[in-house]
C-alpha cells in the first residue's frame, strides 16, 4: 500500500504545478457523463495514469473522466478508481480543487474499499491517506516531500454546514433540517468544491457536509465508486459517519455501474444523528 501512496503524492506534485501553469480553458472532448472537459481535467487524468501504469500492485485504473475500466497488470491487487481534478471548475477563479483516490481490492463496491485518499490544491499542498483500523493521517508538502502533521479526529459535535445542490431543488424535509442547523448557529462553509469542503469539516473537528437527493436529480450527483465511497470511508475512520438519503452506510453501497451517483452525507456523530431525526430515520 506505500507503493501507492507514495505514487499519489508524486502525482500530486505534477498535478500541482499544472493547476498554477497551465491552460485553465475547456477542451474539445467530453468526461464520461457528458460533460464538457477542461484541459486541467484531461492533463490530471494523464499524470495519475502515467504514475501507475507501472506499478505492479495495480490491476487496474477506473478514472471519473473515462468510461470503462483501463487493465493494467493481470497480477494486480488492486484497482483504483479516482477523481482527477474534483472541482475543476473553481481552478480558474483561484479556489481549492482535489483529487480523490479509492484503492478496492476485489470487486468494486464498498465493502472492498481498503484505502483511500485525497489531495487539496490550494495555497499548500495538503494529502489525507487512510487505511483500515487507522485514523486518517494528515500530511503538507513542502519542497516536493509530505510531512506528516496529525491524525485526525472528529468531535462529535462541530460548528460547520456545507449544504450542496441547488436550493429551489431541495425537499421541505432537506431545507428545514439546514435551516435548523443554520438556527443553532452553524456557520456556512461551502466553496462548490467537495474536497476543500470536506477536508475543512475535517481538521476543523466536524459538521456536516450535504448533497441531498433532489428534484432534478433524485439519486444525487456524486459518484460513487471515486467521490462518495473513499470519502466515507475516511470520516467513519476518524470518528464520524456517512450515509445516504435513506439512512444507509455509505460503506454498505453496492454500484451497478462505475459511474453510479448517491445522495450523501458526511459529518461528526451529533449532525448525522440530527440529519436521521429529521429524516424520520432510526438512528
Amino acid at each position: 500500500m506505500q507503493t501507492i501512496f507514495e505514487t499519489i503524492k508524486k502525482a500530486a506534485i505534477k498535478i500541482d504545478h499544472a493547476i498554477k501553469t497551465e491552460d485553465l480553458g475547456y477542451s474539445d472532448s467530453e468526461n464520461s457523463s457528458g460533460e464538457e472537459q477542461l484541459k486541467l481535467d484531461v492533463k490530471s487524468d494523464y499524470i495519475i495514469e502515467e504514475a501507475f501504469k507501472d506499478v505492479s500492485l495495480v490491476k487496474a485504473l477506473v478514472s471519473e473522466e473515462k468510461e470503462g475500466v483501463l487493465a493494467l497488470h493481470e497480477d494486480g491487487k488492486y484497482t483504483i478508481c479516482y477523481d482527477p481534478l474534483d472541482g475543476s471548475s473553481l481552478a480558474d477563479v483561484n479556489l481549492s480543487v482535489g483529487s480523490i483516490f479509492g484503492i478496492y481490492e476485489g470487486a468494486l463496491e464498498a465493502q472492498n474499499l481498503v484505502a483511500s485518499a485525497y489531495v487539496v490544491y490550494g495555497p499548500r499542498i495538503e494529502l489525507v491517506l487512510a487505511e483500515k483500523n487507522e485514523k486518517p493521517k494528515h500530511y503538507r508538502a513542502q519542497e516536493g516531500l509530505f510531512n506528516f502533521i496529525s491524525e485526525i479526529t472528529l468531535d462529535e459535535k462541530g460548528k460547520l454546514n456545507a449544504p450542496g445542490g441547488t436550493q429551489q431543488n431541495w425537499s421541505k424535509t432537506h431545507k428545514t433540517f439546514v435551516d435548523g442547523l443554520f438556527a443553532e448557529g452553524y456557520r456556512l462553509r461551502y466553496s462548490g468544491g467537495m474536497v476543500p469542503d470536506l477536508h475543512q469539516i475535517l481538521l476543523k473537528g466536524g459538521g456536516l457536509f450535504s448533497y441531498p437527493g433532489t428534484s432534478d436529480k433524485p439519486d444525487g450527483k456524486l459518484r460513487q465508486l471515486f467521490e462518495v465511497i473513499p470519502f466515507a470511508f475516511i470520516y467513519e475512520q476518524a470518528g464520524g459517519q456517512a450515509v445516504n438519503g435513506e439512512g444507509l452506510k455509505l460503506m454498505e453501497l453496492v454500484p451497478s455501474h462505475p459511474h453510479d451517483t448517491s445522495p450523501c452525507f458526511f459529518g461528526s456523530n451529533y449532525e448525522v444523528n440530527a440529519l436521521k431525526s429529521a429524516y424520520g430515520l432510526e438512528n
